[in-house]
């Protein structure tokens, strides 16, 4: 018999306790469609339980469920071998059943105490005690192993990675026994989501049992105990994280296979079609220097947070550098001149869909078309001829709704990307920049966009993209530019560069990588053209 691992151990005993929660033929159901059908699980005290699928799966719904938002249909809940009936969000969390969600809901301009203790603020003689209050902040920080984080600071002045752990030590700071993390790191990259990962890992050696929902596949094997695939509202099946193989979870999710494949680009680059010149932003990127030729796609690649993110906001005209050059088919575009960048044929698409991308409020129909009607010069609204127009879009780039057309915001990450896609993409630009494409999207979404970028390259356009995801750069990009604080600090083939090797250069590490340790930022030219 094999010896059991120290970790094997440990899991072992904290699961002799017996389940923490149970849930019991929970179905659920909204407007005569079934969300959640039968549903029994059990979550142990002590364990990472990844709840995984497709978008629409029923995960949301469950997490409503659990968290008090949504009472079932049928079904029973029982906390420690006692049935909740009547479950709402404040019974629950008295209950100790805690929900961090995929959109924070942090207040940015109040202090990281004020935001632990929101409501709660302890007072003396009618006042806030402050000195008393940062020292209870401190404390709750400590106990989950972020006392590094200055309580007294703007949340706004933290990262990102450091904003999601604040709001999960608010919650645990209400003594729950069950943490429920919709999508934690659904907007960091490498550093930064290891960072959450470590203090999933500690609370859960603490004894507190957590639900935790990815996209990600690949962090599932890093930080779950077990994993529950959902499909169709339905359980597929529960197992331990060690017995399932990546494709296997990708088959339970999708009910098929995923083609993940690399193609081979039918035609060698053409000529150049965008052109970034020693593009300098006061904090965030200094001597940015790239080209992108037709017919490839080139890929800006680091941890999240770092000098990439100033492309968007320069490149679409949104903010105005410092310093530097652009040109788009051979012709200068000016800076800060969103008309003139549009007018350059350049089509820049943000990663940050529903703050910059979509307008949450309209409907998928009247988000789909906005560019094809501005560029046509509509001025008024023929409803019947636009509904025809966002059909023609929403079977081209495969969008699909329950609803007729309902408000853009209530559809699943996916088909709200693959929206905003069809918006700008629809009369192939001759350049394309996509920041983060995939972000908070299901594997079968990612796939069918991952396709939309094989097919613009095919089609000519000259593609920039911006993704913190190494496993997409792989299986997207021919040329890799690697950032690191506010500089490129490598530039690699694809043909040429080994993930570890792309891992070492995200973290800073140029001296243990084989290759050139400058920049190479253009396709067979210097970067002085």
């Amino acid at each position: 018999m094999a010896q059991l691992s120290r970790q094997d151990v440990d899991y072992m005993h904290r699961n002799s306790q017996g389940p923490v929660l149970t849930l019991t033929g929970i179905s659920k159901s909204f407007g005569g469609v079934a969300a959640l059908r039968d549903i029994s699980l059990e979550l142990f005290p002590g364990e990472v339980h990844a709840l995984v699928g497709m978008n629409g799966a029923g995960k949301s719904t469950l997490v409503g469920v659990l968290s008090g938002a949504h009472a079932p249909d049928a079904g029973v809940i029982e906390l420690e071998g006692n049935p909740l009936a009547a479950l709402t969000p404040r019974r629950a969390r008295e209950h100790g059943v805690a929900t961090v969600p995929q959109k924070r809901d942090l207040v940015l301009a109040l202090t990281v105490t004020e935001n632990l203790f929101l409501g709660q603020l302890p007072r003396r003689a009618g006042l806030v005690d402050w000195r008393r209050a940062h020292r209870l902040a401190e404390e709750a920080l400590r106990s989950i192993g972020i006392g590094e984080i200055n309580p007294r600071v703007p949340v706004e002045q933290l990262t990102v990675a450091e904003q999601t752990m604040v709001e999960i030590a608010r919650e645990v700071r209400h003594g729950g026994k069950i943490l429920i993390l919709d999508e934690p790191t659904a907007s960091l990259g490498g550093s930064a989501a290891m960072q959450v990962r470590n203090l999933v890992r500690r609370l859960r050696d603490q004894g507190t049992a957590v639900v935790y929902i990815s996209h990600h596949l690949d962090e599932l094997h890093d930080v779950a105990d077990r994993i529950t695939v959902l499909r169709d509202g339905q359980r597929q099946l529960t197992v331990a994280k060690d017995k399932l193989t990546v494709p296997e979870l990708v088959y339970a999710m999708a009910g098929e296979h995923v083609d993940a494949e690399r193609p081979t680009r039918a035609a060698p680059p053409g000529e150049r079609r965008l052109r970034i010149d020693k593009l300098t932003v006061h904090g965030a990127l200094a001597g940015f220097s790239l080209e992108v030729h037709a017919g490839e796609v080139v890929a800006v690649l680091g941890p999240a947070g770092h000098g990439q993110t100033a492309l968007f906001p320069a490149l679409s005209g949104l903010r105005r550098p410092a310093s530097g050059a652009m040109s788009v088919m051979e012709k200068p575009v000016r800076w800060g001149n969103i008309r003139e960048s549009l007018a350059s044929g350049l089509r820049c698409i943000p990663g940050d869909r529903l703050a910059q991308g979509v307008i949450g409020a309209l409907t998928l129909d009247e988000n789909i078309v906005l560019a094809r009607d501005h560029f046509d010069g509509r001025r008024l609204v023929n409803w019947r001829a636009l509904a025809r127009r966002a059909r023609q879009l929403r079977d081209r780039f495969g969008v699909v709704t329950l609803q007729r057309n309902p408000p853009i915001e209530m559809l699943s990450g996916g088909n709200q990307q693959k929206a905003l896609l069809g918006k700008w993409l629809d009369r192939t630009p001759p350049v394309v920049f996509l920041e983060e494409p995939t972000n908070g999207v299901d594997v079968a979404a990612k796939a069918d966009i991952h396709r939309m970028v094989d097919d613009l390259a095919s089609q000519g356009a000259a593609v920039l993209l911006v993704s913190s995801d190494i496993e997409e750069v792989l299986r997207l990009a021919d040329r890799i530019a690697v950032v690191h604080g506010n500089r490129l600090v490598a530039h690699r083939d694809v043909g040429t560069v080994s993930r570890d090797e792309l891992i070492a250069l995200t973290v800073g590490d140029t001296e243990n990588t084989p290759g050139d340790k400058g920049v190479a930022p253009t396709s067979g030219e210097s970067s002085d053209g």
